[in-house]
């Protein structure tokens, strides 16, 4: 186990109606003027947001309304946002969706804080540590951006293709979460689905690491992927069950917010590697994910089979061969393969709907690795030509 930090300051409020408790936690915070932010229809045809803006109305606080985020959310927006809050005097940005709409809410948030030019901060020109207030109110168990430090920003405002980005930095966490899981019964499949095949992966890039003697937080991740599994499915088959939503929306959160990855060192080179094929094919996330997985796994597998085997075993109960750790790893990679197929998810790029050229898989696997400073990975590090070897793979 190697030397960490690890502080989560958001208060995270979890239950039945606490969406209404949003006006009062903000004038207690010293909110006075809230830009709320929210993409899609369901914000106002459900009655969410005028339960929100009744608590608004009821504290004493004025607000201001941007709607329109999309997912892989675009910078253009954000733009647009952080001119209306300075327009408004906008104090407190208030957050309504899953990740895109809080991303996007923490860039407008560094927008109102900040003077520099926001392609800047994703593009790692400059840095911050000043945000203006935020909070999230969370409609989608998935990217635990409600707890997380992390905000992803698709730069559409650049000449040239479009850049999926990120910034990282403690300042971002939201100063608190709104945790309803009655508001995730409405999703479509697909969106219970590919967010809970991305928490699997937010676990998973923290679970895969070459550092020994982290067995607290390998049962605990463990233990948290066994029930991820199981709640996507039964969410899936059921979608107003109250405790498979809670499990999915309170583990999205523990799955991003640190924790399991305390006292390790993380990998993250499919999250690189996706955010180029989001970026270039504006694919969900989570299938993303799903599709290159298994190539990635079955590249690295040598550098320590007995992880994936260990993985294998405690998170799908596959068979362990006590002399060969490597058929135990892949009956483990076939497993998470087989349950990815359970709920929707591509496992290959063919079944994500995408066929890269050529010159666009060097550009992926370039671009994916000139954005982590020129290797990419902690399980094994990674070249353009090695990325390149994953996405034939994955095809």
């Amino acid at each position: 186990m190697v030397n960490f930090e690890f502080l989560v300051p958001t208060k995270v409020v979890f239950g039945k109606d606490t969406e209404r408790e949003a006006g009062r936690l903000i004038k207690d915070l010293g909110g006075s003027k809230v830009l709320i932010h929210w993409g899609g229809d369901y914000v106002r045809t459900t009655g969410l947001l005028d339960r929100v803006e009744q608590g608004l109305k009821d504290a004493g606080l004025s607000y201001v309304e941007l709607d329109g985020v999309v997912p892989n959310p675009r910078l253009s927006l954000v733009k647009e946002g952080v001119q209306l809050a300075k327009q408004e005097g906008v104090d407190f940005v208030l957050a309504i969706g899953g990740g895109s709409a809080i991303d996007s809410s923490k860039a407008i948030a560094y927008g109102l804080a900040n003077d520099f030019d926001l392609e800047d901060l994703f593009l790692g020109k400059v840095t911050t540590d000043k945000i203006a207030s935020l909070a999230a109110i969370s409609t989608l168990a998935g990217t635990g951006s409600e707890t997380s430090n992390s905000t992803v920003i698709n730069i559409d405002t650049l000449d040239g293709p479009m850049l999926k980005r990120s910034y990282n930095h403690e300042c971002a966490r939201p100063l608190f979460a709104i945790m309803n899981p009655e508001l995730t019964y409405s999703l479509p499949a697909y969106q219970t689905a590919a967010p809970g095949a991305d928490i699997m992966m937010h676990t998973m890039e923290r679970y895969f690491t070459t550092v020994e003697h982290t067995e607290l937080i390998d049962a605990m991740s463990e233990g948290l992927m066994r029930t991820v599994k199981t709640a996507v499915l039964e969410a899936l088959e059921n979608p107003n069950d109250y405790a498979a939503r809670s499990n999915l929306l309170w583990a999205g959160s523990l799955s991003h917010n640190g924790l399991t990855g305390t006292g390790n060192v993380g990998d993250f080179a499919c999250h690189a590697i996706e955010h180029e094929i989001g970026a270039m094919f504006d694919v969900a996330h989570g299938a993303g994910l799903t599709a290159i997985w298994s190539a990635w796994a079955k590249y690295v597998l040598a550098v320590k089979p007995d992880r994936f085997a260990q993985f294998g075993v405690n998170v799908f109960g596959v068979e362990n061969d006590f002399d060969d750790p490597v058929r135990t790893g892949l009956r483990g990679i076939q497993a998470w393969d087989n349950w990815c197929h359970e709920i929707g998810m591509p496992t290959s790029l063919s079944e994500l709907g995408v066929d890269p050229t050529p010159e666009q898989m060097r550009q992926l696997a370039e671009g994916a690795v000139a954005a982590r400073g020129g290797a990419l990975g902690n399980f094994r590090r990674l070249t353009a030509d090695d990325v390149v070897a994953i996405l034939e793979s994955a095809r």
